[in-house]
């Protein structure tokens, strides 16, 4: 199981921040130290290009992550801390979920030990999202004629607005976002399917709405790819995610989305997205799952 990671994801923002900025090393850390991924399984990515940001991103918009020269209320609703840093980081990301749709293509199946950030709209980030990984990587792989129809499968707790806005308009892009109802972001743009599932939602309601939904989207959509956005934020331990999935149901979640996709022999991209578990080790613990789950089903 091949999958992207580069030292770079890692962006000083300063320890105290709320966004765990240290998950992406602990979980590249964990996966060779249990033997889920091998060294040579993990291929580092360079930075995007400039062109290939552009396919969805304004030239104003990249000049102000480039140089830095983003408005106080822009960066106040980024919610990071501007750096040089956080700009490499964010390019790195972006190439990963590039090269880890290419290897799926190749592969069956891959990974980015990063990435899912669905709440970058073209002309700003938000929610902690620079640049919108899975927009920028559908419209590389398309425009290159890779594929032609793909599918978002976005189980972050949080609705995909970025997404959903970009690919409004796109008939080959199928967005689902399955999220918390009543949560960030409070003006939600509609996707190709929206699920927003009331607070508290437990395993058994959760994983029978996605299993029943994933059957019924992939047989009448048939993508070339999925992008699939594991979110661990619908846990009922998060900070943020006001559902209540055990640790054990987010394993079965992983299970319901990977198998779904695999025995139709569609190509699967897996992506982090968001978490904010009480600690960096039960965030990379929740976030190492999908990983697991692959290996033990084969890949």
């Amino acid at each position: 199981m091949r999958v992207s990671y580069h030292a770079g994801y890692y962006a000083d923002i300063n320890e105290d921040h709320v966004f765990p900025m240290r998950k992406f090393e602990g979980l590249h850390d964990y996966l060779l130290e249990k033997g889920i991924v091998k060294p040579s399984e993990v291929i580092h990515p360079q930075e995007a290009g400039y062109n290939s940001l552009r396919t969805v991103h304004t030239p104003r918009y990249l000049d102000a992550i480039f140089n830095g020269n983003l408005e106080r209320k822009e960066a106040r609703r980024l919610g990071l801390p501007w750096s040089y840093s956080l700009a490499r980081r964010s390019r790195l990301a972006v190439q990963g979920t590039i090269n880890a749709g290419l290897m799926a293509l190749q592969d069956g199946l891959a990974g980015n030990l990063a990435g899912g950030t669905h709440h970058a709209f073209p002309d700003n980030g938000e929610g902690f999202c620079v640049f919108n990984d899975v927009a920028v990587a559908i419209k590389m792989l398309k425009q290159s004629m890779w594929v032609k129809k793909v599918m978002v499968i976005d189980c972050d707790v949080h609705q995909g607005n970025g997404t959903a806005e970009i690919f409004k308009d796109d008939p080959d892009v199928f967005t689902f976002s399955i999220h918390g109802e009543k949560n960030f972001p409070f003006r939600k743009p509609p996707s190709s399917l929206d699920i927003g599932l009331p607070d508290k939602t437990g395993d058994e309601e959760y994983l029978t709405i996605l299993s029943d939904t994933l059957t019924r989207i992939l047989s009448e959509f048939q993508p070339d790819l999925v992008f699939y956005l594991g979110g661990i934020d619908p846990l009922e331990t998060d900070r943020f995610g006001r559902l209540s999935l055990s640790l054990n149901g987010l394993e079965k979640r992983e299970e319901v989305a990977i198998e779904a996709v695999t025995r139709k022999d569609i190509p699967l991209v897996l992506l982090l997205s968001g978490g904010y578990a009480p600690s960096v080790h039960e965030t990379v613990i929740a976030h190492s799952k999908m990983f697991q789950v692959a290996k033990r089903l084969g890949w």
